[in-house]
């Protein structure tokens, strides 16, 4: 997502202006956006947002529709300078944050994107990813018998953190004394994803783009020296038509793999058996029948979305619904009301484990689809598959508090017993 706010000089679109539905900074809409999203939905299809400078998209048809579409973008500055798309340049103390951020994939539009990505895939393969299944399935097994032997605990801390960041400190080769560093790192720097990020959420995101930087920097020359079966050795060995990936690249890549590649495994662990706790019965249904996991796990991802908005930037004029929205503006994608969209899925508001028709958007669409998607997968029906077998009595003890961010939605903490 873009970390520069929008700028002063950004054209100012026609109303409607006021939705006091969408308050993404009120605990009341963080708790439930859901209600909130039906009633723009029923505003229309595009509506500017005065409180963040976006336009926002609900629907799902549309949502759908310009993550493939080109003339939007990640980024401008493969076409316009700041200056030219009038917006102001993010202040030079930040500049580590952008760095790191803004040479990752997802920042990216064609033809860097397509280089790099094409250069990626080289190591970080489908072969690849199905390697570790069982490895995956190892980890999941360990981490759930430690929460049965104490009885319970928060199922965050204890499972949904671990297991992700676990997975993809091994596929980069961190040792194992060093992992510990790596989740505080990510949740300083998505923490700008965020609409109300502070001097200090970009204080703490600048001081630890530093930090991953130098660390990784240091990891890839003794990788260099001692190349190993691990992913940053792929991706120091990724060649291509005389092309290879630059330190720079490869850091921001390893960083992104981390971030974007635990994020949706994390909070889709908490939100989805919060999900289930409240619908006993549907919960009662997976264990009695596990062959349901795979299609309740998409249900899952989609009936309380991980990442509920995703930004681009208009770089040439659409219209949406015969309103114009102008080069220079954001659009701020919906996925959390695309995903709830009753135009797409019927009773949207319902958990249904055994939907069969389910194509959410949780994991984006077009060029930026998320490359770490089958990943996520293979590491959420472990971690559930695992809970459903070896703690079939697990129940949750109090009411759960939720983060304070809105556009990456997760809990604190989940506190359960076995």
């Amino acid at each position: 997502m873009s970390a520069a706010a929008p700028g002063a000089d950004a054209p100012e679109p026609p109303g409607p202006y006021v939705h006091p539905e969408f308050d993404p900074w009120s605990p009341a809409f963080v708790a439930d956006p859901y209600p909130a999203y039906a009633e723009l939905r029923a505003r229309g299809r595009a509506l500017f947002f005065e409180g963040s400078g976006q336009w926002l998209i609900p629907h799902h048809s549309d949502v759908s529709a310009l993550l493939r579409d080109r003339r939007l973008g990640r980024t401008y500055l493969h076409r316009f300078t700041h200056e030219e798309f009038g917006r102001p340049a993010p202040p030079q103390e930040q500049e580590p944050f952008h760095v790191l951020n803004d040479h990752g994939l997802l920042e990216l539009e064609p033809p860097a994107h397509t280089r790099i990505r094409r250069l990626i895939s080289t190591a970080f393969t489908p072969r690849r990813v199905e390697q570790l299944t069982p490895t995956v399935e190892r980890l999941a097994g360990e981490l759930v018998d430690e929460l049965c032997e104490e009885g319970g605990g928060d199922l965050i801390a204890s499972l949904a953190e671990p297991l992700p960041v676990a997975v993809i400190a091994e596929m980069l080769g961190v040792p194992r004394e060093d992992r510990g560093l790596l989740r505080p790192w990510s949740a300083d720097m998505v923490a700008m994803f965020e609409l109300n990020r502070t001097e200090e959420t970009a204080r703490r995101a600048v001081q630890a783009s530093v930090e991953f930087s130098a660390y990784l920097r240091e990891l890839i020359a003794a990788r260099r020296t001692s190349p190993g079966d691990d992913l940053i050795s792929g991706l120091i060995a990724a060649y291509d038509a005389g092309d290879r990936l630059s330190e720079q690249e490869m850091i921001s890549t390893c960083v992104l793999l981390l971030n974007a590649g635990h994020e949706a495994t994390v909070n889709t662990t908490g939100n989805g058996w919060l999900s289930l706790f409240r619908h006993p019965e549907q919960l009662a249904a997976l264990r009695a029948d596990p062959a349901l996991l795979p299609r309740a796990v998409e249900e899952l991802l989609r009936y309380d979305t991980p990442l509920q908005l995703f930004e681009r930037w208009v770089l040439d004029d659409i219209e949406i619904d015969g309103r114009t929205i102008p080069r220079g503006s954001e659009v701020a994608l919906l996925f959390g009301s695309a995903n709830r969209d009753p135009a797409r899925f019927p009773d949207p508001d319902r958990l249904d484990l055994a939907r069969a028709d389910n194509p959410h958007i949780s994991f984006g669409g077009g060029i930026h689809y998320c490359l770490g998607a089958p990943l996520a997968r293979i590491e959420l029906t472990a971690s559930f598959g695992k809970l459903l077998e070896r703690a079939p009595g697990l129940r949750m003890l109090s009411e759960p508090e939720r983060k304070p961010g809105y556009v990456i939605r997760g809990l604190k903490e989940l506190v359960v017993e076995v």
